[in-house]
């Protein structure tokens, strides 16, 4: 069994499931084969990557790239052509604190725990 995205004529993905390709093949629409293993192009279990990410609703499609991209979380960011992926305009820190992006300020705040 592999996973499946059907993708409507404007790229964008509307339903992810798990199936045979003989059962794909007798469905209508377009139906992209994706990767749960897949992420930013890595396979994380050491196989071939597959459309540079696991579909999801509401990912494009981009056939150029042959890549799944997420929805832009933020419209600062910006999508790293290599793991089709949005990045910050600031990198996170990597001190083991817990970070939220403030887009008004173009800047990574430290998550504040409330009690």
């Amino acid at each position: 069994m592999s996973h499946f995205a059907k993708v409507n004529l404007e790229g964008e993905v509307e339903q992810v499931i798990v199936a045979e390709q003989e059962f794909i093949n007798t469905l209508p629409g377009n139906w992209v084969q994706t990767s749960y293993n897949t992420i930013g192009g890595v396979h994380k279990l050491g196989g071939t990557p597959l459309k540079k990410n696991y579909a999801g609703i509401g990912f494009t499609y981009d056939p150029n790239r042959d890549a799944f991209i997420p929805l832009k979380p933020y419209p600062s960011w910006i999508l790293n052509e290599d793991t089709c992926i949005w990045e910050s305009p600031v990198t996170c820190p990597t001190d083991g604190k817990l970070y939220n992006w403030n887009e008004q300020e173009l800047k990574w705040e430290e998550k504040i725990k409330s009690l």
